[in-house]
């Protein structure tokens, strides 16, 4: 009890009135034998600001203090006091939600999992990924970045087989959404592609799930956004992936202007998943282009600065203003070099995209894969990337696709000025396991439609960030009048009603698993999805 004092005298000055009351109130008095120090439970300033808002710079959450986790079993210390004492615990990776997912809108802790950049320097913190080459996995930290998995599985000739545009993410944080990209056509989402997880319940239990063991919690904690648990260690399915200077990229962009054919062609393209290697694309997306700026802008980098495409020169004027690109990548390696150009061509024949718009660029495969970071340093540089990015993201179900388009594209956006780019691509539910807590149409191939969107506050494309909230809930009005059966992809309610009309009949097994495994309902607050049913204020009464 001497040093529990002796560590409440050394933070108690330190700390916020918040929490001084979480600290007296809520149990944090973890002493000799407990595995954690009071001196490792911050409330510098920096790190609460830092942990109070997200990348979407929407909505901000003070945490009463943040704790940077270094082991699984820290995590379950946290986790155990907030679940005897009744405080909120929100794990936090990278921060990269858009609507202050990873704060508790309660007082409570946040966990910070990520490592910092002078851990990945000096081999300190949690353990590195640890590859099995001969079973083709890798182990990894649940606040890993996707980028230095790749660094670190690169090294045996071996990659994870789906990715998500942007690297700069955790592991856990993707795996507790779906995490996805143009390979998940092929390979489905990241969540498809593990094969084990440790996770720490909100009963701070530290468990083992998998297919065979805990099943429960291993598919609930799947796309489930940080309800059931949080992922300290993830087990990720590799491909051979030869050294990164052998390995290259045909990176190929055509385009559209009649939205029918472009579907199509997505469509066909994605049904050769079971195809050889030769007769398929490895990587399928699509976007949409509602001005000249954004044919031109930091995604499409590789159009000529100096001889840039014009929407009006491809027959868009005809189209609503509007045309449609259709991005396609064809993996080889120098060996292969001769026959790339024969396979690829063989592949576009099929293809019925405006002929002269063929834009090629040959990258290495870690400069494709890390191709949004390299934009986001141009960003940054201009002092563009930390605005408020008010994203929206639906899975759209085929069926209704044309509709959307035609509401959407040319109804709601076109011919406006945008600040960002709007991804279109389709995916296969074949390669999305059902039993995980992630929510998609209930068709054979659905679409996501991505609205990248940034409030800036200068340049000619100038738009606040209330026009931008104001033009998604028109295309979420939309969708409701239209009865487009569409879902959102890292959804974002305010109600527990919404949230029901969103899992639909699989609402009953989500709030099952939320009462197995999370009873207090002290985890991921900040998804607004389940009031925490005991918090400090609570406690400071009794």
């Amino acid at each position: 009890m001497a040093t529990t004092n002796l560590l409440l005298l050394l933070l108690i000055p330190l700390a916020s009135t918040a929490t001084y009351r979480l600290i007296l109130t809520a149990g944090l008095t973890l002493g000799p034998g407990s595995g954690l120090s009071l001196l490792k439970l911050s409330t510098d300033p920096e790190d609460i600001n830092a942990a109070s808002v997200d990348f979407g710079r929407l909505a901000r959450s003070e945490p009463a203090a943040v704790f940077r986790a270094e082991s699984a079993q820290e995590v379950a210390e946290v986790v155990r006091a907030g679940y005897g004492q009744g405080f909120a615990v929100s794990a936090r990776g990278h921060g990269h939600s858009i609507n202050g997912q990873a704060a508790p809108t309660v007082e409570g802790v946040v966990v910070e999992l990520g490592r910092r950049g002078e851990e990945r320097e000096m081999e300190s913190g949690p353990s590195r990924p640890k590859v099995n080459v001969e079973r083709e996995y890798v182990d990894v930290w649940g606040g890993e970045l996707w980028v230095d998995v790749l660094r670190s599985t690169l090294e045996y000739g071996l990659a994870p087989k789906s990715w998500t545009d942007y690297l700069y993410l955790t592991v856990g944080g993707t795996l507790s959404n779906a995490g996805i990209s143009g390979q998940a056509f092929n390979h489905g989402p990241q969540i498809s592609n593990v094969y084990e997880l440790d996770v720490v319940t909100g009963k701070g239990e530290m468990m083992r799930c998998s297919e065979e063991e805990n099943s429960e919690l291993f598919h609930a904690v799947l796309g489930g956004l940080g309800q059931f648990g949080i992922i300290t260690r993830a087990r990720i399915a590799l491909e051979p992936a030869p050294q990164r200077d052998t390995r290259l990229v045909r990176w190929i962009r055509v385009l559209y202007s009649n939205f029918t054919a472009f579907t199509k062609d997505q469509e066909y393209l994605i049904s050769l998943h079971e195809k050889p290697a030769k007769e398929k694309f490895d990587y399928v997306e699509g976007f949409v282009i509602v001005d000249d700026g954004l044919i031109n802008n930091w995604r499409s980098s590789f159009f000529s600065p100096r001889n840039p495409v014009k929407i009006s020169s491809l027959g868009a004027n005809n189209n609503g203003g509007v045309l449609y690109c259709l991005e396609i990548t064809k993996n080889y390696f120098d060996s292969s070099a001769d026959s790339i150009d024969q396979d690829i061509e063989a592949l576009l024949k099929k293809l019925e995209f405006i002929p002269s718009s063929v834009f090629t660029t040959d990258v290495s495969y870690v400069d494709f894969l890390d191709r949004v970071h390299k934009a986001e340093l141009k960003l940054r540089s201009k002092g563009l990337w930390e605005v408020p990015h008010p994203w929206l993201n639906l899975f759209v179900p085929k069926s209704r696709i044309a509709d959307f388009d035609e509401g959407v594209f040319k109804g709601i956006l076109g011919n406006k000025k945008t600040s960002g780019p709007i991804l279109i691509y389709p995916m296969n539910k074949r390669k999305w396991d059902n039993r995980t807590s992630v929510v998609t149409p209930d068709e054979d191939v659905f679409y996501l439609v991505a609205l990248l969107r940034s409030a800036l506050e200068n340049g000619e494309k100038t738009q606040s960030l209330q026009y931008l909230i104001d033009h998604n809930q028109k295309i979420l009005k939309f969708c409701k009048e239209r009865k487009i059966a569409m879902k959102q992809y890292l959804p974002h309610y305010t109600t527990q009603h919404e949230w029901k009309d969103h899992f639909g009949d699989r609402w009953d097994q989500f709030y099952k698993m939320k009462m197995q495994f999370d009873p207090k309902h002290i985890l991921a607050t900040g998804q607004r999805i389940f009031k925490p049913m005991v918090d400090v204020d609570d406690i400071a009464l009794r």
